[in-house]
């Protein structure tokens, strides 16, 4: 890896000059599609702020063995500019690991950071520093952040991962303490926003969560908005002016998709275009930044109809929970009171019929995600929102960009283009070493 680094340094001093863009803030919807969007943008009752840039594309997502990628793949795919299996991270197929734009960037010079709601193991985070043949390698993952130290400021969730076997919450099989490893490394270490804001360091670590952090539409108290995240992050990075390289993820748009949740969807969504605005102001006042905005793969096939030439918007505007929050308050055995309060909550009438096939779905369930996904799909039916799926798909996903060098970002793109562009746009081309640039063999490419 290191001889890999140094041939793309060396490489990357001949393309200084074509360099306009100093500072670069990649955001990556995790399975944002195009209707995800436009749901969002309805139930907001105005254009988002990623939607306006004149500037718009189209990213392709499939991943080395199929056409319908996971989140550790595409992950991989956006931050090498390389194909992968699913459930790989930062390597071919081969398990030859691959340079990630962070690793890149940080040994080109620039200040680096990780900004998410979801474990800062977890895949797509994972992919812009680690190297793993198997994204369940969690452990592994949070050892290879602390010790290559090539993140600056992190933020999400995830602490876990990062505590001794022998603490409790810790899901180690080993007694390394990773937080102690981090402090020794400079790192502050935060798990509360109100640490968070009297933080002045050049590395941070701030896990605010064992695991990942509340849904954007129940998080409260202690653990901050993803927008807070970003200001801070990027106070930090700015602050003696030197150029940062700084990725963030809305983790959460997949996981309301997955359960075909249009209030989940909706919040996530509005959340992170509410991180994206704190971008957009910042890239104000310092106009050689470039914001880049994707999604790794577009999840739940989610359709702004049901076949009948309506969508029900203003009745969802009026949805007040997520699926998953109103199943763990409202008991489903509980007959009045459940069908009670999803009148109260999702102004739904529920017939006995309706009740007694979501009922017999607990009973029968195989899986723990049954209930919620039928629930989730139930709600929206009421409302004319359609799905295909509870799983991703492999349907084309946006990208919009803003700043110096956004021109580019037009078009139909793979997702491999991507990192590879923005780097050269920083003038550190993501470029593997040109005598072992490697064949991928999975789904035929056009």
């Amino acid at each position: 890896m290191k001889k890999v680094l140094a041939v793309i340094l060396l490489l990357a001093l001949t393309f200084v000059a074509f360099a306009h863009v100093k500072n670069v803030i990649y955001f990556i919807g995790d399975g944002m599609g195009f209707n995800h969007l436009y749901l969002a943008s309805l139930l907001e009752g105005k254009t988002l702020n990623m939607m306006k840039t004149p500037y718009t594309g189209i990213v392709k997502t499939f991943s080395a063995n199929t056409w319908v990628t996971d989140s550790a793949a595409a992950g991989t795919a956006l931050a090498t500019g390389f194909k992968t299996n699913n459930g790989m991270i930062g390597m071919l197929p081969n398990q030859e690991s691959v340079p990630t734009i962070i690793e890149v960037a940080k040994a080109y010079g620039m200040k680096t950071g990780i900004v998410v709601t979801c474990r800062i193991t977890h895949a797509t985070p994972a992919s812009f520093y680690g190297h793993v043949p198997d994204r369940d390698m969690e452990n592994e993952l949070a050892e290879q952040l602390i010790t290559n130290a090539t993140v600056d400021i992190i933020m999400g969730g995830g602490y876990r991962n990062f505590l001794p076997m022998s603490v409790k919450g810790s899901s180690r099989k080993d007694e390394k303490d990773l937080i102690a490893l981090a402090k020794e490394k400079g790192y502050a270490y935060v798990t509360k926003k109100s640490e968070l804001a009297n933080i002045d360091s050049d590395k941070v670590l701030a896990l605010f969560s064992s695991s990942h952090m509340a849904a954007a539409s129940d998080r409260s108290g202690e653990q901050p908005m993803l927008y807070e995240m970003v200001e801070k992050a990027l106070e930090l990075l700015s602050k003696d002016g030197e150029p940062f390289f700084l990725m963030v993820e809305g983790s959460q748009i997949d996981w309301e998709a997955h359960g075909n949740d249009p209030y989940g969807v909706w919040k996530e969504v509005a959340e992170f275009d509410k991180a994206v605005g704190v971008a957009l102001q910042f890239a104000k006042t310092n106009p050689d930044t470039l914001i880049v905005i994707t999604a790794d793969h577009e999840t739940g096939g989610l359709s702004t109809s049901t076949g009948t030439y309506m969508l029900e918007v203003e009745m969802l505007k009026k949805f007040k929970m997520n699926t998953d929050t109103f199943l763990a308050k409202f008991n489903i055995e509980e007959k009045e009171k459940f069908i009670s309060a999803v009148k109260e909550i999702y102004s739904i009438d529920m017939t006995e019929a309706e009740y007694e096939w979501l009922l017999n779905i607990k009973k029968t369930a195989k899986s723990y995600y049954d209930l919620p996904n039928n629930f989730g799909k139930y709600i929206s039916s009421k409302a004319l929102v359609g799905w295909t799926t509870f799983d991703h798909t492999g349907n084309p996903v946006p990208i919009f960009a803003f700043g110096p060098g956004a021109e580019y970002f037009t078009g139909w793109f793979d997702n491999t283009d991507i990192p590879r562009l923005i780097a050269r746009l920083m003038g550190c081309p993501l470029t593997y070493p040109i005598y072992k640039e490697p064949v991928i063999t999975g789904p035929v490419l056009y």
